[in-house]
């Protein structure tokens, strides 16, 4: 069996803020591993001394090893369930080969130095990952806990929320938390952009009370994007995209493709659909890419646009859970062919298309890759005021065709 592996959190306070029994575990160790701060806190340990610099896999089968013969406690900053590695040596390792002596997270300790409950909180971490995809997450969020690193620092963080408009955010930072060091102050985004941090910090956004802001929805009016004037049916029209998205089946953590993005719209909405999810958008026209990247900016949705004519570029996107055409600049039937071998187990197809010319070649191309193909025509009309009374004006007919992968029947199915 060996012996139990003791991950304790520890915080900038170092030795002084452990508990006795957590002292007693460090003195009795015969291995202790930690970063090297961690480490510097214990001096005077005489046993061996076990550096993290990264590589976990391969640091978990070296403790793994040496607990058959040796007491080996880790150390780890705050709670090391929190973002740290103690699940990660758990789900290795299995529950019953360590014990887990948390201390006081960073967290915790930020909303005390704030004066603020956290429960209500939103918790997003930015430590070793792209800030891309953080606006969507965190839009209309009325208080948000932001864990950094050394490239996502509080500025960075600030003039990324600015590139959204998301003033309505005021932010606490607090530096060092626990250490002789600490400093905890409030800022505004354009203040705290300009500042310099030190490394070790949280950062917390809470929605100005001044500021009314409320957090957009689904199914956006027309009228609300930008778009090429005069109308000329770049965009696809919210009941159609309504129903559309609806097709795509997205969940939270989706990657999406938008081949003809026009204005963006579908864009936008996938993106608010799928917010950890990622969406990559491709436009042929480059008059376009400007309403595209104001849609972007205005609805808060930082997905990846590209200017080009597909399929080209489509190689470097990842495998994706949907794809939506809106367009394809002629070069439909190759287009579905590379989309189909990409597109993953269970995900799903969609194309709007205006003429039934379109709509015989989309079916035939789903079904040649095998594919099934549902179709529904959308006839919608709006009405409209003419003197005192109203009348209805008509859009025009859009085929929505939805593709996907028939599931294999069972013997017993197709028996019945």
């Amino acid at each position: 069996m060996g012996n139990r592996i003791a991950i304790i959190g520890i915080g900038d306070d170092g030795a002084h803020g452990l508990s006795g029994a957590g002292l007693a575990l460090v003195k009795a160790a015969e291995v202790l591993v930690g970063g090297e701060r961690h480490l510097g806190f214990f001096p005077e340990f005489q046993g061996e001394k076990l550096v993290i610099k990264g590589g976990l896999s391969q640091l978990v089968s070296q403790v793994a090893q040496m607990r058959e013969h040796q007491r080996v406690v880790v150390l780890a900053s705050g709670d090391p369930m929190f973002y740290g590695i103690a699940g990660f040596f758990a789900a290795k390792l299995g529950r019953e080969a360590v014990d887990i002596y948390p201390n006081l997270s960073s967290l915790q300790l930020a909303f005390a130095r704030m004066g603020e409950s956290w429960q209500d909180a939103t918790l997003e971490s930015v430590h070793g990952r792209p800030l891309q995809g953080l606006a969507q997450r965190i839009d209309g969020k009325s208080k948000v806990a932001l864990l950094t690193d050394d490239t996502n620092t509080p500025s960075a963080i600030a003039s990324y929320l600015l590139q959204f408009n998301m003033r309505e955010y005021e932010a606490f930072v607090a530096e060092n938390l626990g250490g002789q060091q600490e400093r905890c102050s409030f800022y505004s985004l354009e203040d705290m952009a300009a500042e310099s941090f030190s490394p070790l910090n949280i950062v917390i956004l809470r929605h100005r009370q001044e500021v009314a802001y409320a957090a957009r929805t689904f199914g956006f009016e027309d009228e609300e994007f930008h778009q090429r004037k005069p109308e000329k049916g770049l965009i696809t029209k919210k009941e159609v995209r309504i129903l559309s998205l609806s097709e795509l089946n997205l969940h939270s953590r989706s990657v999406m493709w938008d081949i003809g993005a026009g204005s963006g719209s579908v864009a936008v909405e996938s993106t608010r659909l799928a917010p950890y999810g990622q969406v990559f958008a491709i436009e042929k026209n480059e008059g376009d890419m400007e309403n595209v990247q104001q849609n972007r900016i205005k609805f808060r949705t930082d997905f990846t646009i590209v200017h080009g004519k597909a399929p080209e570029g489509l190689e470097s996107w990842p495998d994706p859970d949907a794809i939506f055409i809106g367009g394809s600049g002629g070069e439909l039937r190759q287009l579905i062919r590379i989309c189909c071998s990409r597109l993953r187990p269970g995900g799903r197809f969609v194309i709007n298309a205006a003429t039934i010319e379109t709509l015989t070649d989309s079916c035939r191309a789903l079904k040649e890759e095998g594919f099934e193909a549902r179709v529904t025509l959308v006839q919608i009309s709006r009405s409209k005021p003419i003197l005192d009374m109203t009348r209805f004006e008509g859009l025009n007919p859009i085929y929505v065709i939805t593709g996907f992968k028939a599931e294999k029947k069972t013997t017993t199915e197709e028996n019945n």
